[in-house]
C-alpha cells in the first residue's frame, strides 16, 4: 500500500491521506481502479477515528484507491465555508493527480457520516468539483441542526439539490436521537423532486454514529455492539450501489 499524508494548504492542519494499491503484473486489468474520498465525522468538533481509516479500509480492500480527509474543525477553523474549501481542495488534488494515482478521474465517490455527511453532501449539491456519486451515513443537513448544534453554524443543504446533484446513497437508523432521521428522509425526498437516482436503508436499530458496526467501531460496550451490528450491511450495499452507477449498470 502506498499512502502519504498530503498537507492541503501551508496555513491549515487540513491533511489528506492516500491508500493506494502497489501496482502489480497479476492484475494489470484492474490497474487503475475508482477513487473514494472519506469525510469522518465529529460535529465538525473533531474527526472521529472510527469513521476514518477504518472506513477507507473498506473500500480499499474491494478495489478502491482511498483517501481521507481531516479537515477544519473546531470554533473558529470551521467557520463556513473553510470545511467546503478544504473538500473542494481534496478533490482537485485527487483529480489533478489520477494518474500518479492510478484512478478513473471520473469515477470519484464521497463518503460521510454525521457532519461529514454534511461535507459530502455540502460539495455534492453547491461545491465546484462535485464527485460522481456520494454515500452519507446519518448525515446532519437540514436547518435547524446545522445552525444550532455543529460547531459552527452550516448552511442546510436539502433545498440546495438541483439536478446536477449526483446519484446518492443514504443509510441511517430510525432510533438516533442525535441527527434524527428526518434528515435523511428530507433529503432522500428533494432528489425525489429532482429526479435524481438514489438509494436509501433505514436500518431498526443502530442509533448515532454505528460506523462500520463491528468491534473495531462499536465494541466499547457489548450492549452497543450487538445493537449496531445489524447495521453493518450498508457496507457491501453500498458497493453493490456504486458498481452500478460507475458501470451505468441499471436498477
Amino acid at each position: 500500500m502506498i499512502t502519504e499524508k498530503i498537507k492541503l494548504f501551508p496555513d491549515r492542519e487540513t491533511t489528506l491521506t492516500t491508500y493506494i494499491h502497489e501496482p502489480s503484473r497479476e492484475m494489470e486489468h484492474c490497474k487503475v481502479k475508482p477513487a473514494i474520498l472519506v469525510f469522518p465525522g465529529g460535529g465538525y468538533f473533531m474527526c472521529s477515528d472510527r469513521e476514518a481509516e477504518v472506513v477507507a479500509m473498506q473500500y480499499y480492500s474491494k478495489g478502491f484507491n482511498a483517501f481521507v480527509l481531516h479537515y477544519c474543525v473546531g470554533k473558529e477553523n470551521a467557520k463556513y465555508p473553510r470545511p467546503l474549501e478544504d473538500a473542494e481542495k481534496a478533490m482537485e488534488t485527487i483529480i489533478e493527480r489520477a494518474e500518479e494515482f492510478s484512478i478513473f478521474p471520473d469515477k470519484i465517490a464521497v463518503i460521510g457520516f454525521s457532519a461529514g455527511g454534511h461535507l459530502a453532501a455540502e460539495i455534492s449539491t453547491i461545491g465546484k468539483n462535485k464527485p460522481r456519486a456520494t454515500i452519507l451515513g446519518y448525515p446532519c443537513v437540514l436547518e435547524e441542526m446545522c445552525k444550532n448544534v455543529l460547531a459552527e453554524p452550516q448552511p442546510s443543504l436539502d433545498d440546495k439539490i438541483d439536478e446536477n446533484t449526483p446519484p446518492t446513497f443514504i443509510f441511517a437508523a430510525r432510533d438516533d436521537t442525535c441527527v434524527p432521521i428526518i434528515h435523511s428522509i428530507k433529503y432522500a425526498e428533494a432528489l425525489d423532486r429532482n429526479k435524481i437516482p438514489f438509494e436509501m436503508h433505514i436500518y431498526s436499530e443502530g442509533g448515532h454514529g454505528f460506523a462500520t458496526a463491528d468491534y473495531m467501531t462499536c465494541g466499547y460496550t457489548p450492549e452497543r455492539l450487538s445493537m449496531s451490528m445489524t447495521c453493518a450491511s450498508w457496507i457491501e450495499l453500498s458497493l453493490k450501489w456504486l458498481d452500478r452507477v460507475f458501470n451505468n449498470i441499471e436498477d
